[in-house]
């Protein structure tokens, strides 16, 4: 590999033809997953540290924090443990920092660059170079100015690793910022701190301003890759990519950077068009998966009902080839408007002593085991509380498994509350020693064990309390705990034998026709993807027992996203009082209501964006012509 080129390892991904890629206007591979993606960017930066040493230069990497790169760091921290792969010739230099941030909180990138990487390698630690957050205001603006010599005196970045915010900022380059800007401080926008609410342990705790390099200063690199990963970044990911070059979009300067590549996972790259609507670029294999979809899009385009199109709507959509002498838009649409009539069923469970051809869900046996496994103990309810009603009044046996405590998002003066009820029945001093280890806690603290106890029984007692309101016996819930949660601290440990061996527990005890699971990978903070995780391996661990074979999974969405409707395989309707009781279900997770700790940007309680989302998923199935409901919740089936 020529120094400063495209990896080939990178590059060999077909990224497809012109005419497949005309809208796109920065070079990107997509992979199936993070950790693929982030091996073969490790590689290349393994090559070029390498290559570099082998002629006697310094390498000069630029570094991006967040959680992105965390995957490519370990990669180059296991290439040093196994391979040897040393860091002796690499300068590096460190996009950002949050201002004023001493070095020594656990929030700083300072703190997060020693854990994950300059701490596990031989690197000079005079040759790392991170902003200093606790630069005097008066001094700042120096201190950039001789930020940016020092990049320049190393002779310029000849690697840049880049994340992506939401907002389009590249390192804290917010919306606005100029195409020649250098190192400066800046006032961060509010939904970059939003999305650092959570590791924060709230909004008000985010620092305002940073420090960061500016994009003229990242577009001298000689080299950038732009890291994106999961469903949440998918919008800007198409914006940048396809979109025209804005300031109000940062990271589109890099259009007219020569040697960029952005490595994508299949969630970050759904809405580029080639993936989301490729019969706009190019000619199409049309299977029914892929005719589905787009029979659904045009319908929605049109704003007309499925059975409404005509030949002239789909010649006009670029899906002439899909008519032929053997199929009109009428037989397309006829397949179409059947395949989403069969997807609504009033019977999760399957309706007994009926014909399942057309259903969702097998009629037998008429009484099932279905285990209900939920992230944190609100999510069964907020995202399927309909169905899991449904279920219980159809007379299916139903578990529910809350996969963690979710003890962190309890808020400190909601546990002070319950330790000063209970101080007052008690006077052994347990719940007065909560109390101090609470007050005492200073923001860069993490709790105590015993406040994380409490705090786990707050949300188990919330999740009881939800469970008999929809008639399900004390027996039939599980508080899982999964061990990687169970940290006390926002960062989580990685998916582990124990967690997934007390998934196959729970499963090989209760035998299940059915489970429904979190297929929610947009989750603001990770929990929900690495449930699923547990999920999928356990299904590989327990797929040749006998009762597997009789076993049928279902993903639903949490409360930041629904199934788009093409996806869709089985919608369960809800009249108004189901609706109300949902509702009164969430209700139950008081501390979960009224200012959350884990709010995202969207301002909404939880139960009013679940009422919403079930009310658009109705209205979108009505516009395509199918029935009238009150609401929907809609499932995915997972074919293990």
């Amino acid at each position: 590999m020529e120094t400063h080129t495209r990896s080939k390892a990178i590059t060999h991904q077909p990224a497809g033809q012109f005419e497949e890629t005309r809208f796109e206007k920065i070079h990107n591979v997509i992979f199936e997953d993070s950790r693929q993606g982030s091996q073969l960017v490790a590689q290349e930066i393994a090559d070029l540290i390498r290559q570099r040493a082998a002629s006697g230069q310094k390498c000069v990497l630029g570094l991006a924090t967040g959680s992105s790169p965390i995957k490519v760091y370990e990669e180059l921290v296991r290439m040093h443990r196994e391979e040897g792969l040393s860091f002796k010739n690499v300068a590096t230099f460190n996009l950002d920092e949050y201002h004023p941030m001493e070095r020594n909180n656990i929030q700083s990138y300072h703190y997060f660059m020693h854990q994950h990487l300059f701490d596990h390698v031989d690197i000079d630690p005079l040759n790392v170079n991170v902003p200093d957050g606790m630069v005097p205001l008066e001094e700042v603006k120096e201190y950039c100015r001789s930020y940016e010599g020092k990049i320049e005196e190393a002779g310029g970045l000849d690697f840049q690793l880049l994340g992506i915010g939401r907002t389009g900022h590249i390192g804290f380059n917010e919306p606005g910022s100029h195409l020649n800007s250098a190192t400066r401080d800046i006032t961060l926008d509010h939904i970059t701190r939003v999305d650092a609410a959570p590791a924060f342990k709230g909004l008000d705790n985010v620092p305002r301003k940073a420090i960061t390099m500016g994009i003229g200063t990242i577009r001298k690199a000689k080299r950038i890759v732009l890291l994106a990963w999961g469903q949440n970044k998918s919008e800007v990911v198409k914006e940048t990519i396809e979109g025209e070059i804005s300031s109000e979009v940062p990271a589109t300067y890099l259009q007219e950077h020569g040697n960029t590549t952005f490595v994508l996972d299949k969630e970050a790259a759904a809405q580029l068009t080639r993936i989301d609507t490729p019969w706009l670029v190019r000619t199409c294999d049309w299977n029914e998966d892929l005719t589905h979809k787009a029979v659904v899009w045009l319908s929605t385009k049109k704003d007309k009902p499925v059975l409404q199109l005509t030949d002239k709507d789909y010649n006009e959509s670029g899906m002439s080839d899909l008519l032929s002498s053997e199929q009109s838009s009428y037989d397309i649409n006829i397949k179409t408007f059947n395949r989403l009539q069969h997807t609504i069923t009033g019977w999760p469970g399957g309706k007994p002593n009926a014909g399942d051809t057309n259903r969702p869900e097998r009629a037998k046996p008429a009484r099932k085991r279905v285990i209900i496994f939920s992230p944190h103990p609100d999510d069964d309810v907020i995202s399927m509380g309909g169905t899991f009603d449904r279920l219980v009044a159809q007379g299916h046996e139903v578990h529910i498994a809350y996969q963690t405590s979710g003890n962190i998002a309890v808020a400190d003066h909601e546990a002070i509350k319950v330790a000063e009820v209970a101080n007052s029945m008690d006077q052994d001093g347990l719940f007065s020693q909560v109390i101090r280890d609470i007050q005492e806690k200073t923001s860069e603290d993490y709790d105590s064990e015993l406040v994380r106890k409490v705090k786990g029984n707050i949300r188990r007692a919330e999740s009881l309390g939800a469970t008999r309101f929809l008639g399900i016996p004390d027996s039939q819930v599980h508080f899982l705990d999964l061990p990687f949660y169970e940290t006390g601290t926002i960062k989580k440990n990685p998916l582990g034998e124990a967690d997934v061996e007390i998934m196959n527990n729970i499963i090989k005890e209760i035998k299940p026709h059915q489970i429904y699971a979190a297929g929610d990978l947009a989750d603001p903070h990770g929990t929900h993807r690495v449930c699923l995780e547990a999920l999928f391996e356990s299904l590989k661990d327990l797929r040749e027992k006998p009762f597997m074979t009789d076993c049928w999974v279902w993903l639903y969405r949490g409360a930041w996203h629904e199934w788009d409707i093409h996806e869709i395989e089985m919608a369960v309707p809800m009249s108004p009082e189901q609706v109300l009781r949902k509702r009164k279900a969430i209700f139950y997770h008081q501390t979960q209501k009224d200012g959350v700790m884990f709010q995202g940007e969207d301002l909404r309680e939880f139960w009013v964006r679940a009422e919403d989302r079930n009310k658009d998923t109705a209205k979108k199935y009505q516009q395509l012509g199918l029935a009238s409901y009150a609401a929907m919740e809609a499932f995915v089936r997972y074919h293990f």
